[in-house]
């Protein structure tokens, strides 16, 4: 990589700090009701470039756990692989009403819905979950994010970003492993890619189920309402390299080359999406970046982008743009 060109993408990411407050004092006016913990603060803006495995540049403190938002999509996708993986579920099309018994699937509708339906964001479940309905009907219980009445569409059909929905789907597949869903992330994902002891994934206070006579954590999507993914840039960095080594890590499979490929492949419906992580199969997400590059994205923003065309993650986060004038400057630097 030429050094210089290098450095300017990195000054460049350095200017672009987001305009949200350090203190989070906007989360409720952005999102509404809190059900979790928010941090007091935040890092300033701050990220990892790494190229053909190494440590290319560095900025800012990547050592801080901060809330990551809906970058914890992408991390639930990768459980859900790994169910299917393991064949807790035998196939990514079943209804998830054949596995889950907890009425949250008895209904007519809800029946149809399958877990790739979750996963590509297409499930339209139907239902209220830990305080929030479905709809996002309320300035209280949504914040800015409410939205406007609108008719339930078949399961499969129409795509809608929803965290309740998402938070269905954790709820799920806690159901399955009988053990809440960061101790299966930790055995599985980040203890063999040695992810440090920073990260914690952190349920509502009111999201405590009984599963099996005990009270377990079921963690949701993303920051929306406090909890969530609170993870360093290192450890990001980490997770972007087992996708770009295709769920490899050494000489150990950890989730499998078919999973990630398919969760890399795009859905029929909505924007360039595929299971829970954002694709660039149009060139419309970022137009100066590879169309096989894609990402897990966050409010905030959080991004932790691959470019397996040129060997490259970045993790950027706490920025105000969608991340294309960076990457085509980190791209100019490539030699």
């Amino acid at each position: 990589m030429d050094a210089e060109l290098l450095a300017q993408a990195v000054a460049f990411a350095q200017t672009q700090e987001t305009k949200r407050p350090k203190d989070f004092s906007d989360q409720e006016q952005i999102f509404g009701k809190l059900l979790g913990p928010i941090p007091e603060d935040r890092a300033a803006t701050n990220g990892i470039i790494l190229k053909n495995g190494y440590i290319v540049a560095e900025w800012g403190d990547t050592k801080r756990a901060d809330p990551t938002y809906s970058i914890a999509k992408s991390f639930l996708s990768t459980i859900l692989g790994i169910t299917i993986d393991k064949g807790m579920i035998k196939n990514v099309q079943d209804p998830v009403a054949n596995y889950i018994k907890d009425g949250g699937y008895d209904s007519e509708h809800n029946r149809k819905i399958t877990w790739q339906h979750h996963a590509q964001q297409t499930s339209e479940w139907e239902g209220e979950l830990f305080g929030k309905s479905h709809t996002f009907l309320g300035k209280e219980e949504f914040g800015s994010g409410e939205r406007k009445p609108r008719a339930l569409q078949e399961p499969g059909t129409f795509y809608e970003y929803n965290d309740v929905r998402i938070n269905r789907m954790s709820l799920s597949l806690l159901r399955l492993w009988k053990k809440p869903l960061p101790e299966v992330l930790k055995e599985q994902i980040m203890n063999p890619i040695g992810a440090s002891s920073t990260w914690q994934y952190i349920p509502y206070k009111n999201s405590y189920v009984d599963v099996d006579g005990k009270q377990l954590p079921s963690v949701s999507g993303g920051t929306r309402w406090g909890g969530g993914l609170w993870i360093n840039t290192r450890d990001e960095a980490r997770f972007g390299y087992l996708f770009l080594r295709k769920g490899r890590w050494k000489d150990k499979q950890l989730v499998s080359e078919k999973w990630v490929q398919q969760a890399l492949t795009p859905s029929q419906h909505g924007p360039d999406y595929g299971y829970l992580w954002w694709l660039n199969t149009q060139k419309k997400q970022w137009p100066d970046a590879p169309a096989t590059s894609y990402a897990a994205l966050g409010a905030g923003s959080n991004t932790i982008w691959v470019d397996p065309e040129h060997d490259i993650v970045v993790v950027w986060r706490w920025h105000q743009t969608n991340g294309n004038e960076f990457f085509k400057r980190i791209l100019a630097a490539v030699k």
